[in-house]
Order: structure tokens, then C-alpha cells, then sequence
């Protein structure tokens, strides 16, 4: 969607961002409860180049998620 491409744009994001109007990916990974859900919930999945999820995160703050993600991957 045009919204998405511009909000990428605007914080110079390298890759496209998912439009998920059907709620079809949100459904699959538990971020909506249903087709009408206005918004999908704030979770996250770290997943490896396999495409296997390694770790999952049920309730994501926006403020504090990216250290605890990197502090997740630090060795």
C-alpha cells in the first residue's frame, strides 16, 4: 500500500513493509483473533535463516523491545 511505502520512505527503511489487510499472517502468527480485528497486537519472532522461530515475544513495549531483542542475540 502507498501508506506503507511512504512511512518506509520517510525513516529510510532498506526493505518494503507487509500489508496484511486480509489479516491473513496476523492470523497465522496469533497477532489477531479474528479477520476484523482492527489492529494486530504488538508481538515479535526472532527467526533464523531457516525460517525457524527462535524466539518469541507475546507482548512487545515499544520502548524497551529493541535492547531486549539485541541483549536476546548477544552471545
Amino acid at each position: 500500500m502507498a501508506e506503507n511505502a511512504a512511512f518506509a520512505h520517510k525513516y529510510q527503511f532498506p526493505y518494503p513493509l507487509l500489508c496484511d489487510t486480509t489479516r491473513a499472517i496476523g492470523l497465522a502468527y496469533g497477532a489477531c483473533d479474528d479477520a476484523k480485528a482492527g489492529y494486530a497486537k504488538r508481538i515479535s519472532y526472532v527467526i533464523d535463516e531457516q525460517g525457524k522461530i527462535e524466539k518469541a515475544y507475546d507482548s512487545v513495549s515499544p520502548k524497551s523491545h529493541p535492547a531486549d531483542v539485541l541483549a536476546d542475540l548477544t552471545p
